[in-house]
């Protein structure tokens, strides 16, 4: 067993293009004085081992440059069972848009071994599980607590962009595009609800409806149209796509989502995403914070 403090471990803050990113950067040095900072690399392989490259302990926090932690994060101890000792640990956050609670846009505490030897997104060793994501390594550990809140809609671009990405990763089961009589199956059980949430839920807050379209938009590429997928790596490919991108094009993209793939498409005004965020009971109980998100489910759920 490994006893960590959060405190000793060196904290990268890693930015690229978001809106919001020096005024970040300035509460996270007040918040964390020893805080280093990566910022502009292109890739995200790239810029992890850029972030890696930048600790000087061997275990780093992370911290996205969309990213407001919470205070209370640098005060905690990892106790990291010996299984665990060369894992990556990601928390969640709460999304601003939409209010989900997962490891999107979360902390994450890395080893500067599991991320050199990584091959994913742009430098992906060419398998599914590499090509968009970190998370299907087994080595990868999604974990029970919030401990900040993620801020992806600083512009109409980045909301879009931000919604773009989930509506094709939700697609996906461990990065693999579903054909679309698997998609009922592969999909529905595990990301559904976040899926229909990120097409449906946000327009009460700045960008929200952006966020919204690009989901939508993201979906429907992924599925319904014969894009290359995995050109999700590259900001500059989406930068490409936002740039066609016209609202008006909208209702024929929700009525294909609904008729083809059986998804819900809603128009909540801004009272009733409110609403929503408000009341949607996502089952979360803070827990110690090693406790792995699967295990609070299981307890939650009675497995």
């Amino acid at each position: 067993m490994q006893k960590i403090d959060v405190a000793d471990l060196d904290c990268i803050y890693l930015s690229y293009d978001e809106p919001k990113k020096e005024e970040f950067w300035v509460k996270i040095q007040n918040m964390v004085p020893w805080a280093k900072r990566v910022d502009g690399v292109q890739g995200s392989d790239a810029a992890h081992k850029k972030a890696a490259d930048a600790s000087d302990t061997e275990r780093f926090i992370l911290i996205d440059g969309d990213n407001m932690p919470f205070s209370e994060f640098f005060d905690i101890t990892l106790d990291i069972e010996d299984k665990y000792s060369d894992c990556v640990f990601r928390w969640k956050a709460v999304n601003e848009i939409n209010g989900l609670m997962y490891g999107n846009g979360g902390l994450s505490c890395w080893t500067k071994t599991f991320v050199q030897n990584m091959r994913t997104h742009e430098a992906s060793d060419g398998t599914d599980k590499t090509s968009v994501e970190f998370c299907y390594d087994p080595k990868y550990l999604a974990m029970n607590n919030v401990y900040s809140v993620t801020y992806p809609n600083g512009s109409a671009k980045h909301a879009w962009r931000a919604g773009f990405r989930e509506g094709v990763k939700m697609c996906l089961r461990n990065g693999t595009k579903p054909s679309l009589t698997e998609f009922e199956d592969m999909v529905h059980k595990s990301n559904f609800d976040r899926l229909s949430i990120w097409h449906n839920v946000g327009r009460d807050v700045e960008n929200g409806s952006h966020a919204i379209n690009g989901a939508r938009i993201g979906t429907y590429m992924t599925m319904l149209t014969d894009w290359d997928y995995t050109d999700v790596q590259w900001f500059e490919n989406l930068e490409n796509i936002y740039a066609t991108y016209n609202p008006t094009d909208m209702p024929e993209i929700n009525g294909a989502l609904m008729t083809r793939l059986g998804l819900p498409m809603l128009d909540m005004n801004v009272k009733e995403s409110s609403f929503f965020k408000k009341y949607y009971a996502q089952t979360y109980c803070p827990a110690d914070p090693m406790t792995l998100e699967i295990d609070a489910i299981r307890k939650h759920e009675g497995w």
